[in-house]
């Protein structure tokens, strides 16, 4: 066989087993649309219908961001997403902040969908309901069932994330659809229940909501699995922001509009509330199993980034070196298992708050430590252009300034949002990784004098 032969057979052979763009869409909607949408609606119940306005104002926020990262995503093709254009931007100790806040959010989002998933199985077993060491087996076995999937490979988890995301897509178009024959219109007063002003209501809201969109940088991540990566990355996240954002709009609106608020606040399975009230217990009972398959899905695809990041990181001498050994499947097996423990151990402390309690304390930790590398990444091609020397003259340099300014801002207003608790304790947690890094430069550099 000749070279070029062999780089053709080599070629094929990494797009049968790498991620196209229906995985890596996937990958983005399945991320997104998860365990946001099937338990958002109990945590936003409190705000009322002007939860609704957080919705819109973090989709558009969204979508910028998704904008953002599909532009780096052509600019920096190495695996690690929102790392790899942070150290490309601003440096190696940036970037490590960076990846260690992401991997925290990674992780600690794990634990989110895990617990909405125990939720909904209680649905369907009312003894899992009713017993929190009952729930919390269920979400603790979630975690390292798909843990080992991911251990086997990224083309397994490819066509689990794939799968998952088509069903929980199902059960979601019905009730954002035909739901609005059933929504009852006075349900939408009072506009603004939580006693707030309105544009804190607003924003208290769009920090819940965000966590809902948290994922939508996920086809970066794993670039280096990616067929055509400079095509395909930016083509999944808008076009997966796109569905995301239809479909939260519109279940949230038939949501509020189907149960009052005071009992959809009380409910651990919102969703499958809405529909037994719109097609009875058959109804509840088919969106309690989309929202296990959906859940499930969302588990799978934040799994593979908890592998992902601190593999590229590692790689690069910035997280520690085990993180960046590969397991006879090709896969960081050392990261995936390290990354969900935390996870596991995160659940297993927060039970005692009972279920909603503990997944709304989870995602509002998990938003936290997302918006550090939202903010960064927003301005990370200007940074990159700047140390590079390649701006782009004229109308070009406008635009990348206003897109990274717009997703800077929006970033900062989110964790405005965020309340100051958990901005307090996220900001701890990004400290705590600042003696790992000197830890980390110190055994290299002793390793490299040696």
């Amino acid at each position: 066989m000749s070279r070029q032969d062999n780089a053709t057979s080599i070629t094929a052979q990494d797009k049968s087993s790498g991620l196209g763009l229906a995985a890596c869409t996937a990958l983005v909607v399945g991320n997104m649309i998860g365990s946001g949408i099937f338990l958002l609606p109990a945590s936003l119940a409190a705000f009322g219908p002007i939860s609704l306005a957080g919705w819109v104002v973090t989709s558009f926020g969204a979508l910028v961001l998704a904008i953002i990262f599909g532009r780096l995503s052509r600019i920096v093709t190495k695996t690690g997403g929102p790392y790899a254009y942070t150290e490309a931007g601003y440096g190696e100790f940036a970037g490590f902040i960076i990846a260690w806040g992401y991997w925290i959010a990674l992780w600690t989002g794990n634990a989110a969908v895990a617990v909405a998933l125990a939720g909904y199985v209680g649905y369907l077993f009312p003894s899992i309901r009713d017993s929190n060491t009952y729930s919390l087996l269920v979400a603790l076995a979630a975690i390292w069932t798909l843990t080992l999937v991911n251990v086997r490979g990224v083309a397994g988890a490819g066509l689990v994330q794939i799968a998952t995301t088509i069903l929980k897509l199902v059960p979601l178009g019905l009730i954002g659809t035909v739901g609005f024959f059933w929504v009852e219109p006075a349900n939408f007063s009072p506009l603004n229940t939580s006693g707030q002003s309105n544009l804190a209501a607003i924003s208290a809201a769009a920090a819940l909501t965000l966590w809902a969109y948290l994922g939508l940088e996920s086809a970066t991540v794993p670039s280096g699995s990616v067929v055509d990566p400079e095509k395909t990355i930016p083509r999944a996240t808008i076009v997966g922001v796109l569905i995301a954002a239809a479909v939260y709009i519109a279940v949230t609106t038939v949501a509020i509009g189907v149960v009052p608020s005071a009992t959809l606040a009380t409910s651990s399975a919102p969703l499958a509330e809405v529909s037994r009230r719109m097609w009875g217990e058959v109804g509840g009972v088919l969106v309690a199993i989309g929202a296990i398959i959906s859940t499930f899905g969302t588990l799978n695809g934040f799994t593979l980034l908890t592998g992902q990041v601190p593999y590229g990181a590692a790689l690069d001498r910035v997280f520690p070196e085990r993180m960046g050994h590969l397991c006879r499947y090709g896969t960081p097996a050392n990261a995936l298992i390290f990354s969900n423990a935390l996870a596991s151990l995160l659940v297993i402390m927060n039970f005692a708050h009972g279920l909603v309690g503990a997944f709304n304390k989870i995602i509002l930790l998990a938003v936290m430590s997302s918006l550090l590398p939202y903010a960064l990444c927003s301005l990370a091609e200007m940074m990159i252009a700047l140390r590079t020397g390649r701006f782009t003259p004229g109308p070009g340099k406008l635009k990348i300034a206003l897109l990274g300014l717009v997703g800077f801002v929006y970033a900062v207003w989110a964790v405005y949002g965020a309340g100051a608790e958990t901005v307090f304790l996220g900001f701890l947690l990004i400290l705590a990784g600042v003696p790992i890094h000197v830890a980390i430069k110190w055994r290299y550099s002793r390793f490299q004098s040696g």
